[in-house]
């Protein structure tokens, strides 16, 4: 008898479709096989541990595989105060404090805006707060952010020479911030974030009562005078802003972090100085 084994791999497709073709469904092996047996046999072998276990002892407890560890509960986040809640809070906590010092530890302790989270420092204003003379910028760099004073880094040190140029330093006015904590990657604060720091900055003004305010950069020109104009549209015009009781007469320029950008704008922002000097007295 010729076998499978014999056969080249040629010759066992040819058998193959031949039984195909015959209507062969199902092959056998040379000697056959009691299946049915077989299983009788399997079904025996794995009822015998069980018979053989000594009467009333308890069967052997199922193995269980070991549960995985819960991870701990993770803290439970801070509640976030709505937007409305958080500008009352704001204005409750900046009309409370009567002094520059006691505004700065208001802000320090105030939890109801979301740029708190994310800051490292809290910038407020620093220099001298009886000089009449206010500067008030944007946010909080990152350098700013790192030092935990405002204008740090280089756009602090072109706004020195700025100030030099017109006979004044750091020492010799107030230098703030519109917001006082740095938005994460530098983003611009959001509407709801800007009004829950409005009330800790018109604050400051109102405590420091300054002869004149130069706000630099767009965010701030905007946040002060309303509008959606660029600071190009806004700077060199004399304009009053109103801080509780006071009015306070304010000019914007740009800020020196868009003329490290843009150096070309320099004259533009030399005019806006020269303006405010005249402004304080010559």
């Amino acid at each position: 008898m010729i076998t499978a084994r014999d056969m080249t791999a040629a010759e066992l497709a040819a058998l193959l479709h031949f039984h195909a073709e015959a209507g062969v469904e199902w092959l056998v092996e040379d000697a056959p096989v009691d299946r049915q047996a077989a299983f009788s046999a399997e079904k025996q072998a794995r009822q015998r541990p069980a018979a053989a276990a000594a009467p009333g002892t308890a069967p052997a407890p199922e193995r269980r595989r070991p549960e995985a560890p819960q991870p701990a509960p993770r803290p439970a986040a801070a509640i976030a105060i709505p937007d409305e809640h958080a500008v009352t809070e704001a204005r409750f906590a900046a009309e409370s404090a009567r002094t520059l010092d006691e505004l700065r530890t208001a802000v320090e302790a105030f939890g109801g805006c979301n740029l708190k989270t994310s800051a490292r420092s809290t910038v407020f204003a620093a220099g001298d707060p009886a000089a009449g003379v206010m500067v008030i910028g944007p946010m909080p760099s990152a350098d700013d952010d790192r030092e935990g004073a405002a204008f740090s880094g280089k756009a602090g040190f072109l706004l020195d020479r700025m100030l030099a140029a017109i006979g004044l330093s750091r020492e010799t006015v107030l230098l703030s911030t519109v917001i006082p904590w740095r938005p994460p990657g530098d983003r611009p604060p959001s509407a709801p974030e800007a009004a829950i720091c409005r009330p800790f900055v018109e604050r400051q003004i109102e405590l420091a009562e300054p002869k004149a305010v130069l706000l630099l950069g767009n965010f701030t020109a905007r946040f002060f005078f309303g509008g959606t104009g660029t600071i190009h549209a806004l700077r060199g015009e004399w304009r009053e802003i109103a801080c509780g009781s006071h009015a306070v007469p304010a000019i914007a320029t740009l800020h020196p972090q868009e003329l490290l950008t843009a150096p070309a704008s320099k004259a533009l922002a030399w005019a806006d100085l020269q303006a405010f000097r005249a402004r304080l007295g010559g």
